[in-house]
This record gives structure tokens, sequence and C-alpha cells, in this order.
């Protein structure tokens, strides 16, 4: 019996040329599914000196028993369609690992994508030519991940499922997100003449970036901020509007370093212990709420950006009045 002839070697020649699949692995594939359709279909005369035979040339199908022709009549069409599914799971097989090689190489850049669901813990996004995941600890807690709603995300990792499938995994939470969204609006953190030291952030409600410039004459705050604000403003607007960003610039010294990081309060002094990496930061009493941030946010953010352990201590700048005692008078004789 012979499967189409044509047909056979269209499908063949497609998956071999068009594919990148070897052809003689969409042989070895067939042989062995048509064997497991001749094994459901005769379980009665199945034994294990039985193979299958499929001719590259001509696609004709043999079912062999120590070398002879045992095909039962009419098995040509179970053979067929077998071969069809074979042959189009290969072609899947071939176009997934050709996407996946395709993000693979965009790993740890920016990418759009568009909700196409949201199963209550991950969102599942169309980025072009597959579907990428957003799991629940990528996630902004502020956002909606509603169907048809646009982002920008950062394309995380490659990895595999439980099921040992792979899956492109994305990000909104990552520190990177902002990293790159700075790289594409300043030229000069492109260019390199400006460079990010480091991102600490609290996904939709504050983040710190470290700049720094070794080149003379360039105010990589300045850069990152933008005539009148308006590329720091870009990137918040990207990042849904909400996070607030303190742009920071980098220094060698720590305790200067800290000092920014702590902005915008105004520090009187710092105390460092180097060696354990702890700080003692001693602010005015009015000062505080602004050192310490809401819910503690940002001398946290600055904990992580500098990697001290900071101690804010309270100090007062009201002058203590010292109470006068009374004069007594003393009884007149």
């Amino acid at each position: 019996m012979a499967i189409i002839k044509s047909e056979f070697t269209l499908a063949l020649n497609q998956v071999a040329t068009e594919r990148g699949i070897s052809p003689q692995d969409v042989i070895v594939s067939m042989e062995a599914a048509i064997l497991a359709a001749f094994k459901k279909e005769h379980p009665d005369i199945f034994e294990e000196s039985i193979v299958v035979q499929v001719s590259r040339d001509t696609g004709e199908t043999k079912i062999l028993k120590e070398e002879k022709n045992i095909t039962p009549p009419g098995f040509g069409r179970i053979a067929a369609q077998t071969a069809r599914q074979v042959i189009l799971q290969k072609i899947r097989e071939a176009e997934k690992k050709t996407v996946i090689s395709h993000y693979k190489q965009q790993v740890g850049s920016l990418i759009k994508g568009r909700v196409i669901r949201f199963d209550g813990y991950n969102a599942f996004i169309d980025i072009g030519k597959t579907e990428a995941v957003l799991p629940k600890e990528e996630q902004m807690r502020n956002e909606k991940y509603t169907p048809n709603a646009s982002f920008i995300f950062f394309l995380k990792d490659i990895s595999e499922d439980k099921f040992g499938h792979s899956r492109v995994v994305i990000s909104r939470s990552a520190p990177q997100l902002i990293s790159e969204l700075f790289k594409r609006e300043v030229p000069e953190i492109s260019s390199g003449t400006v460079e990010i030291k480091k991102v600490v952030r609290e996904p939709g409600e504050r983040a710190k970036i470290a700049v720094f410039s070794a080149q003379g004459g360039v105010d990589p705050v300045g850069a990152c901020v933008g005539q009148k604000g308006v590329r720091v403003q870009t990137v918040t607007n990207e990042l849904g509007g909400q996070e607030k960003i303190d742009i920071i610039q980098w220094n060698a010294e720590d305790r200067i370093f800290l000092i920014s990081a702590l902005s915008p309060a105004k520090i009187i002094e710092v105390k460092l212990d180097t060696d354990k990496r702890k700080a003692q930061v001693i602010v005015d009493e009015s000062q505080a709420p602004l050192a310490i941030g809401k819910g503690g946010i940002n001398v946290n953010l600055a904990s992580r950006l500098t990697n001290y352990e900071i101690d804010i201590v309270q100090t007062s700048s009201t002058p203590k009045v010292v109470p006068v005692e009374e004069k007594k008078e003393e009884p007149k004789n």
C-alpha cells in the first residue's frame, strides 16, 4: 500500500525545508506512530518482532514480521492518517522551537503585550508570535490585568513548566523594567555616557535609581529627569502613573551616597559602621517622616540601594526652655 505520493512528498519536503526538521527524524516518528496504531487496531496479532517500514522516496508503508509483509488489508487509510498527524505535529514542534529561539534572543529587553486572560493568579499575554505568562510574583499589586489591556513588560526568562513545556516569562515588577525604560528614554544611558548603578523598587509605589557619569560636565540626574521632567514622567506613565521614582546620584563615598539615597529628607549627621554595614542617621524630628517614608518605604529602599542597615535617630531642634525659679522675698523683720 502507498500513501498518496504527491501529498506525502509535499508534506515531507515542507517539514524538511521550511521547518528545519530532518526528513529522517520525521520518517522515524511516523514509523513509531504507525506501529502504535497497528498495535491498537490488531492487538491479537501484534508481536515484538513486528516493525514498520516507511519508504522515504515513495511513502509506501509496510508492516513486517521477520521481513515478511503482513500488512492487513485496509490498514493503508489508518497509516496515512497517522502519517499526516505526525507531520503536522512535527511542524507545530518546529514552529514552537523557532518561536522560543526568537524570544531567547530578547531575554533582558522590553516587550509590548496585550492581556488575553487572567485566571486570578497568572495573566496570559499576547506578545506577538506566542503567548507569555505574567506570574503573580511578577505583577504590580495595584494593576488590573483585564483582557485587551496593553502594557510594556520586561522579558525575564524562558523556563519550563512542570510538563516540560517551554514558556516565556515576563515581568512588571522587576527592577530591570525601570532600567530598560530609562535606557529607551535617555540617550545618555544608551550611549554609555550615563550609567545605571542600581535600581530598587516597591512596584507600583516607589523606586530609587542610582545613576553615575564618569564624563565631566554631565549631570546624570538631570539627564534622567529631562527637560521639565519629561523623561522621568514618560517612565512613570509606563509604570501606570502611580510609582514615584527618586533619581539618586551614585557616589563611591558611602556617607554621601547614603545621604542622597534618603532624599528628600535633610540629614544632620551619619555615623557609619562599614564592617557591619550599619548606619545611624540623625535627623531633625521634622524630617523624620520624610526619611522614614510611609510604611517605612523610603528608608527601606535607601537601605537596599546602599546596602546598609539604616537606623533613623530623631533629634529636636527646638531649644529647651529651662524654667527660672522665682526668687522668694525674705520676710521683713
